[in-house]
């Protein structure tokens, strides 16, 4: 058994828990809090289990390191504070541990990874040894393996588009809705997620991890935006009004341009209610979210992915394959050398031995 440290206990956080218990190779070693209130309590408790693991919270970071845990699941957000994830990661990867993070965006393409994130990560790795593989659903499985293994079913492929479509009035993270991607605010406001080179920066090495994987040289990576505002005020089950006139919905494609064509698009449509911008793309079925690979070529090829979780919620249903991807990849990543991996080296493979395991 791999002994396994669950780092933060949020949207991610939770689905991991689950997924470490889940796991037939993984024990649950340790779950660690920021919030000194969830200090104490059980994992179980606090991943929605039902029952309890045995496995007591703490917010004693130096001392669950020490311990020495083979692997470490990091699930605290990187969105707002990228230093802080990395220098955590990193700690996590000194102490010898396989860390798997959906929280390092730049880190998820290594070879094009910036030298201040992947410089750090390799030193720690020389230094204890450690492994690291991030990765996530979008940017992630959803834009890597999947496209890439539709995508040989093909005879010709004149490209890939990726498409993520969500309703975020369903995404239980309110200063990320608000704030990062600028729902309920007025026009002229500038989310972070939307400032110009932000969008390349996050999901740019897909792109590049696609082109690499189909032998194809990048020309250039650039950015398409369109936002829409609301029409009439909109009240959310989970986040409360947001009022009309201000942003409803973000459209925006990073686009690999291959032979000056847009030949590998990942394209976001992003609502906070259906009734915003009902001409742009929806799931298929009308539901709060999906994720689509199309493969443009003979035969066209078209996949969606519809994923509940946590009462049917599709936010929650991304959030778990995301780490199903993560957790799944701690044992082959515990028996491969130290080092920094990617989704073209991590292999996604069949749910072996967890057929029927609750």
């Amino acid at each position: 058994m791999i002994p396994t440290v669950v780092w933060g206990t949020g949207n991610v956080g939770r689905a991991a828990i689950r997924a470490v218990e889940a796991h037939p190779a993984l024990e649950l070693a340790a779950v660690l809090v920021h919030d000194p209130a969830k200090a104490g309590r059980d994992a179980g408790e606090l991943a929605g289990l039902g029952r309890r693991l045995g496995v007591a919270a703490t917010d004693d970071i130096a001392a669950v390191l020490a311990a020495g845990p083979r692997a470490v699941v990091y699930a605290a957000s990187g969105d707002l504070r990228p230093d802080g994830a990395l220098a955590d990661v990193s700690r996590a990867i000194r102490a010898g541990a396989v860390v798997v993070t959906p929280s390092l965006y730049p880190l998820y393409d290594k070879r094009g990874a910036p030298p201040e994130f992947r410089d750090p990560v390799l030193a720690a790795v020389a230094d204890g040894g450690g492994s690291l593989f991030a990765s996530g659903v979008d940017p992630g499985w959803g834009n890597d393996v999947l496209p890439l293994l539709v995508s040989g079913l093909g005879t010709v492929v004149d490209a890939v588009r990726c498409q993520e479509i969500f309703d975020y009035s369903t995404y239980e993270q309110e200063e990320s809705v608000r704030y990062l991607v600028g729902m309920g605010q007025p026009m002229d406001y500038e989310p972070l997620m939307l400032a110009p080179s932000v969008p390349t920066m996050v999901w740019g090495g897909q792109i590049r991890l696609m082109a690499r994987a189909l032998g194809a040289e990048l020309d250039d990576i650039q950015e398409t935006l369109d936002r829409r505002a609301l029409d009439s005020t909109v009240v959310t089950r989970t986040m409360g009004a947001f009022e009309a006139g201000t942003q409803g919905a973000v459209r925006f494609e990073v686009r690999g341009i291959v032979g000056g064509e847009p030949r590998l698009v990942i394209e976001h449509v992003t609502r906070i209610h259906a009734s915003c911008a009902p001409d742009w793309p929806s799931p298929p079925d009308g539901g709060d979210g999906a994720h689509r690979v199309i493969i443009e070529g003979r035969p066209r090829i078209e996949v969606t992915v519809e994923a509940t979780d946590e009462d049917e919620n599709r936010s929650a249903g991304g959030n778990a394959t995301a780490v199903g991807r993560l957790v799944g990849a701690v044992d082959w990543l515990a028996h491969a050398d130290p080092g920094l991996y990617d989704a073209l080296d991590v292999p996604l493979r069949p749910a072996v031995g967890r057929l029927g395991r609750t």
